[in-house]
């Protein structure tokens, strides 16, 4: 639908109160019935002071450089046979409007300005904001709340940058979810595109060509998202690659590492570990009872009992000199 830029103006007209449009023709119309509800509406107010229509503005579009004064008007629209009041306000610290509060009659249209004051030190790029007008509430009837969006280009150089981060790879029963951050780190909205690679071992697991993502980052934004893989390989090391372009240039890729093992094959190793453990274990336990007496160990007896030296043992003379007879006779 189109739209129409305001340019800066001064601030004198910014002065003037509320200007209530048609209405002795609005009263020629017949009465509504007594109780209706309000059915008051708010709009951006066409230029040539006619109603709004479906074909006019759905939001306000503004655009300047930083330091500028920009002006617009809201147009409250009140239908039912009851004076409705309006109180009006602006998100964020740009906006504001001639009167804070404004009495609509029945059956008649009422026009606000407003002004929109770009900070000297705003960076250039698309900023969002909203008109708020509310009625009722604090014992004065049931509330009611309409609000028009407002787009603000503040000109100057722009900047496209987009960051993928934070790249993970998580199984869940038989398939796999890879988690990744968007961060919009330049000053312009983006709508982001996003393609996901793998690449496993032995060639390529995983082709998912570019598709645009629903949401739109606005600047210093970041997005939380999911990509789920429903057929992952069940043994394979693979890498995964996450690629992100948007308007203006704007490109940023990110890897994460993906091993897939089925227990099987991280359980046999295990298993087989475990048993050559065990084995050294016995092993060691015989070889320490070995050598307490028997083949190979401790001291052998011959015939008559005495006690000859193992191999490698040094020999008592004393003994030697008994068992062969000879020494010094009494």
């Amino acid at each position: 639908m189109p739209f129409r830029t305001r340019t800066a103006v001064s601030g004198a007209f910014l002065a003037t109160a509320a200007v209530l449009l048609c209405p002795a023709a609005a009263a020629a119309r017949p009465a509504a019935a007594p109780g209706a509800p309000p059915g008051w509406s708010a709009a951006p107010a066409p230029a040539d002071g006619t109603a709004p229509s479906d074909r006019d503005r759905p939001y306000f579009y503004l655009a300047g450089a930083p330091g500028t004064v920009m002006n617009d008007r809201l147009s409250l629209r009140n239908p039912g046979g009851r004076a409705v009041t309006v109180r009006l306000r602006g998100s964020g610290g740009w906006l504001a409007f001639a009167a804070k509060e404004v009495t609509v009659p029945p059956r008649t249209r009422a026009t606000v300005p407003f002004t929109v004051t770009v900070p000297p030190d705003a960076a250039p790029g698309d900023h969002s904001a909203e008109l708020v007008a509310t009625t009722g509430g604090t014992g004065r009837g049931p509330a009611r709340r309409d609000a028009v969006p407002v787009h603000l280009r503040v000109t100057g150089p722009v900047l496209a940058a987009l960051t993928v981060e934070n790249v993970s790879v998580r199984g869940r029963g038989g398939a796999a979810v890879i988690r990744y951050t968007l961060v919009n780190r330049g000053n312009t909205v983006l709508t982001p595109r996003v393609a996901v690679r793998a690449d496993g071992l032995f060639g390529p697991v995983l082709r998912r060509a570019a598709r645009t993502l629903p949401d739109r980052l606005a600047p210093g934004q970041s997005a939380d998202l999911t990509e789920t893989w429903a057929d992952p390989p069940g043994l394979d090391a693979v890498r995964v690659r996450l690629t992100v372009t948007a308007g203006g240039g704007a490109h940023g890729s990110a890897t994460a590492a993906y091993t897939a093992l089925p227990w099987g094959v991280v359980a046999g190793p295990v298993f087989l570990l475990a048993g050559a453990g065990g084995l050294v274990v016995v092993r060691r336990r015989r070889r320490a009872k070995g050598t307490g007496g028997g083949r190979g160990g401790g001291p052998v007896r011959g015939a008559a009992g005495a006690a000859r030296p193992s191999e490698g043992e040094a020999a008592d003379p004393a003994a030697e000199l008994a068992s062969t007879g000879s020494g010094a006779r009494g």
